[in-house]
């Protein structure tokens, strides 16, 4: 897997430098680079890789996902949302730079992820189905609506069918589009199971983040931590408490070893990076 991380880091950057040099550039490549454990544009390959396909060639693909992904957190960390100061142990791209070149990058990160597909060496229908999969994850009925809901119940209590709709959106959508896109190119037959793994792994994903404000620890983690409870937010912790959250969490992700093991693939290729992901809060 770290191969696959060092190959999606290394196409990253020679994406990166085909731009005018700029501020933004800069801020682009900062952000891009700051570490990260890449695991949609991974998650992506990985399916690929379960079913005994060369990975190589879809390598822009994966990385136009951890654009999008880069781009949004370039933008919740913005003042006039997140307002944090703290993002992969550096500071935030606004921080760093400043808070209209943050959001230049972003909108860069954003735009220039549909053209990396586009200019891809694959055939025009598979292009097609992967950009309007990872657009609509990111949309306004996808990414974006999570990021307004989560800032929606900044201020009101949320119970536990609310914050699962923030969690679908903010976190799962993406997270399920990096698995379709990944069956689009090696099964589409499959890509529906596999956006519903993508979708238990997300709700996992993000109460394990819940979890983590709380026992986590900012160095490890490279972002504050405690700012749910300073900011009175609605967390599956504060609604459950710790041990019941852990327990749902366990049970996501027993529901995604059974929907795994049903599919024809090589189990032992993507149970890896899901046993990575279950390690996050153990």
């Amino acid at each position: 897997m770290e191969k696959l991380i060092s190959e999606i880091n290394d196409r990253l950057l020679q994406i990166i430098d085909r731009f005018q040099d700029s501020t933004v550039k800069e801020a682009m490549r900062y952000s891009l680079m700051a570490g990260g454990k890449r695991i949609r544009p991974v998650m992506m390959l990985q399916i690929i890789r379960s079913y005994n396909i060369d990975y190589h060639d879809y390598i822009d693909a994966a990385c136009a996902i951890e654009m999008i992904h880069t781009y949004s957190l370039i933008h919740d960390d913005l003042p006039g949302m997140d307002n944090d100061d703290l993002r992969r142990g550096k500071p935030t791209c606004h921080k760093q730079f400043d808070e209209a070149t943050a959001i230049l990058a972003g909108d860069g990160l954003l735009n220039e992820a549909v053209n990396v597909i586009l200019e891809a060496d694959f055939n025009n229908e598979l292009k097609i189905s992967l950009l309007q999969t990872l657009y609509q994850a990111s949309g306004v009925n996808g990414m974006i609506l999570g990021q307004a809901l989560d800032m929606k119940y900044e201020n009101q209590k949320a119970d536990q069918q609310e914050l699962d709709l923030i969690h679908r959106h903010k976190t799962g959508d993406l997270i399920s589009a990096a698995m379709k896109m990944g069956a689009l190119i090696a099964n589409k037959n499959d890509a529906a199971i596999w956006q519903e793994i993508g979708y238990k792994i997300g709700l996992a994903f993000q109460i394990q983040d819940d979890v983590l404000d709380v026992i986590g620890n900012s160095e490890i983690l490279g972002k504050n931590v405690g700012s749910d409870i300073e900011n009175h937010k609605s967390t599956y912790v504060s609604l459950m408490g710790i041990e019941k959250s852990q327990e749902i969490i366990e049970q996501y992700f027993n529901e995604v070893d059974e929907l795994i093991n049903k599919l024809k693939i090589n189990h032992e290729v993507i149970l890896e990076i899901i046993k990575k992901i279950k390690r996050r809060v153990k």
